[in-house]
């Protein structure tokens, strides 16, 4: 990805090392909800177990480069939703921030650690990173890149085009009238639906800025799927139990990141059609 010496976004906000203590013990039940949940979009007011923290330097230089990377990727999806979102859907554009932490973070959906993966919480509209995460997506699920890094940015914010547009607050009602598997199975094309605004996002900022390389879509592939729920499960627990899903199978996530990116279409997102899944 072509991100040196480009702008950033000015909505990123660096709460690293100001992380909230939390309290309670982990352990075993603690590393098992992080594993459902380390993949994209976990929902921290699900999540409220506490993990061991670490210190992080924000000085350290492979830190401040991923900031930096964070805040390119941050301005490009304001650069491409502020003017696609009113041109397909009438809907003005309110930029969201992002904030970096380390360890543990206050939101508004509740005190997160970073266990929960990156989030996004509707309640402010924040998307909420641990650079940390990266490290894992590279070492642990084999997913390395700055594309790959660029997409779980694109995923949450693509959280809070769904938040705009009322989607969220409809499927959150839906799922409160639903059963336990009905609502995974919205959840599902949810988190699908935002895979695939990712992907439409990296379309129109290639077009806008030419951020793309040779084998970026790649990465982003390759992140899709290695975070899909069938992998995560045979990882975590030998085997998969479909009716448990909340985002999605790895085949579907590279699926509907693919149909954003070759359309470019926001039309082309709907998950919640019948049959789309």
């Amino acid at each position: 990805m072509r991100w040196r010496g480009r702008q950033t976004s000015s909505n990123v906000e660096d709460r690293r090392g100001m992380g909230p203590a939390l309290i309670g013990g982990g352990g075993v039940g603690a590393l098992v909800i992080a594993l459902l949940v380390i993949f994209l979009g976990g929902d921290p007011s699900d999540v409220v177990q506490s993990m061991p923290t670490q210190s992080v330097d924000p000085n350290d230089p492979e830190q401040q480069e991923a900031a930096q990377r964070v805040g390119v990727v941050l301005k490009d999806t304001e650069d491409v939703w502020n003017q696609l979102l009113p041109a397909e859907t009438g809907q003005a554009y309110v930029e969201p921030k992002l904030v970096l932490f380390s360890g543990a973070v206050e939101s508004a959906c509740g005190t997160a650690s970073s266990a929960v993966g990156p989030f996004y919480c509707p309640l402010d509209s924040n998307v909420y990173i641990d650079l940390s995460f990266y490290q894992q997506l590279e070492q642990r699920f084999g997913a390395p890149g700055d594309f790959a890094e660029a997409y779980v940015v694109a995923h949450e914010v693509g959280h809070h085009v769904q938040n705009l547009l009322g989607i969220a607050g409809q499927v959150q009602q839906m799922r409160q009238q639903s059963s336990q598997e009905e609502g995974n199975a919205l959840q599902v094309r949810m988190e699908l639906q935002a895979d695939c605004l990712a992907g439409v996002w990296a379309y129109h900022a290639n077009q806008m800025n030419q951020i793309l390389e040779p084998g970026d879509i790649e990465e982003a592939l390759n992140a899709a799927s290695a975070i899909g729920d069938d992998t995560l499960q045979r990882r975590s627990q030998g085997h998969i139990v479909p009716e448990s899903f909340t985002h999605g199978t790895s085949a579907q996530r590279s699926q509907w990141f693919r149909a954003g990116f070759n359309s470019g279409d926001v039309d082309q997102c709907d998950t919640f059609g019948a049959g789309a899944i």
